[in-house]
């Protein structure tokens, strides 16, 4: 890949990240001046020239100790402006966590499809390309953006993960509801080329009604094996742990918790402390900043996906296959 015309950003909440990703493509971050002004506004801009050249701006939409999810989300906006009114050729958005994926639909009258928003406003700027990881909803997702998108899929950093971890287990990868069933078994699938036993696969029985969850059924068999609980992301953790108990109540041998993104919201720590649990396996989209260090050490592993990331964007560059590198070609 030439690295001539490409220009590779990152703001200073993330920047370890990207140099991460910087540093698996061969090439530095390109400088951006961020200031913050006191009555709460701020601007960021390129340092250097970036006409004609194609940018990737790498940005994580979570909300941290420094700056809420919607300050991360406008200063990203104002800088994709930025790059276009500085005549960039195109700008790639590279979001591995992307903020209000969830709010895909309404649910109530009159409610906000807020990840539809989203897109439009990536849009308005000038987003020429959109990168994400792992959405809530990838049916939705695709359909809010009408520039081109990319979504990556961590399933493959998580199968040789635990092809290693649980070599010689016998293992089910359970979806803790319903509406998670072909994310699991895609994962299922897998894991199934990485390990000796094709592993099983289930789900656990959910209903959410006024923010109340129910529903105890666990349909799978997980007596004396390993189980696997993949999900997109974790919040509280709550409806992790009512699938963990399930399923050690049937006499599942180990259990582990699996999500690309580790949000690790409020009472997160007190869930994943719980004996249910053998260990969480998250990415490193959204760092596990939430949780004590302690029990991060005692449970928590985070993969790093870095990798994955920079590898996209140098298809992407050279015009290569995304769909080879996440290996789902059929």
């Amino acid at each position: 890949m030439s690295v001539e015309n490409l220009a590779l950003f990152a703001f200073e909440t993330g920047h370890d990240y990207g140099a991460r990703v910087a540093a698996h493509l061969g090439m530095p971050l390109a400088p951006v001046e961020e200031r913050d002004f006191e009555d709460g506004e701020h601007k960021a801009r390129p340092l250097g020239n970036v006409r004609g050249k194609d940018a990737y701006v790498i940005c994580s939409l979570y909300g941290d100790d420094r700056l809420s999810v919607n300050d991360k989300l406008v200063r990203l906006l104002f800088f994709v402006g930025a790059l276009r009114d500085a005549a960039a050729q195109s700008v790639t958005v590279v979001a591995p966590y992307l903020c209000y994926a969830r709010k895909d639909r309404k649910t109530k009258a009159r409610d906000p499809i807020s990840s539809r928003y989203v897109a439009q406003m990536f849009e308005a700027m000038g987003t020429t390309r959109f990168v994400t990881m792992d959405v809530h909803n990838l049916a939705a997702f695709q359909n809010a953006f009408r520039c081109p998108t990319e979504h990556l899929e961590a399933r493959v950093l998580f199968a040789s993960h635990f092809a290693q971890r649980l070599r010689g287990e016998q293992l089910v990868v359970l979806s803790p509801d319903v509406g998670g069933v072909k994310r699991a078994e895609e994962f299922r699938r897998t894991l199934a080329d990485a390990v000796s036993e094709p592993p099983g696969g289930g789900f656990m029985e959910k209903r959410r009604s006024r923010g109340v969850v129910t529903g105890d059924v666990l349909v799978a068999d997980v007596a004396d094996r390993g189980v696997i609980i993949l999900d997109d992301l974790i919040s509280s953790g709550t409806t992790m742990r009512r699938c963990a108990k399930a399923a050690r109540a049937a006499g599942a041998r180990k259990v582990y918790a699996v999500a690309t993104h580790g949000l690790f919201m409020a009472g997160a720590a007190e869930v994943f402390a719980d004996e249910a649990f053998d260990g969480v396996v998250v990415t490193d989209t959204v760092p596990a900043f939430r949780l004590p260090t302690s029990l991060v050490a005692q449970k928590i592993t985070v993969l790093d996906s870095t990798a994955l990331v920079a590898e996209a964007i140098r298809r992407i560059a050279a015009g290569g296959s995304i769909v080879e590198l996440l290996g789902t070609e059929l």
